[in-house]
């Protein structure tokens, strides 16, 4: 199954939890230090993240979430987007290895 995957950067993260809780339905999977949180749904894999020198309400990346995929890929458009493919598997890594600080 293929989920498209967004990254969006917020300057409140209490409030981004509460109002995107509320529009997907779901609570965040994964949430740490209230700078990082990421929902699943079945159609969706949507990240949020707080750092104090990233601007607000930017698409940081997109991309897709592929039970098929063997490694994490990242690339840039012609347009200067990241885009992301990666298994939840790899995903975790990255969030392990990134947000988690945990070497793995």
């Amino acid at each position: 199954m293929k989920r498209f995957h967004i990254s969006i950067s917020v300057q409140d993260f209490a409030a981004a939890i509460t109002d995107y809780t509320k529009r997907l339905g779901a609570a965040p999977c994964v949430v740490k230090d209230g700078r990082y949180a990421l929902w699943r749904t079945d159609i969706l894999n949507l990240s949020i993240s707080r750092k104090p020198d990233q601007p607000a309400g930017i698409i940081r990346h997109i991309g897709f979430e592929d039970d098929e995929a063997k490694i994490f890929k990242e690339e840039t458009d012609c347009v200067g987007i990241v885009w992301e493919y990666f298994s939840k598997e790899a995903q975790q890594k990255e969030i392990d290895e990134k947000i988690m600080g945990i070497a793995t």
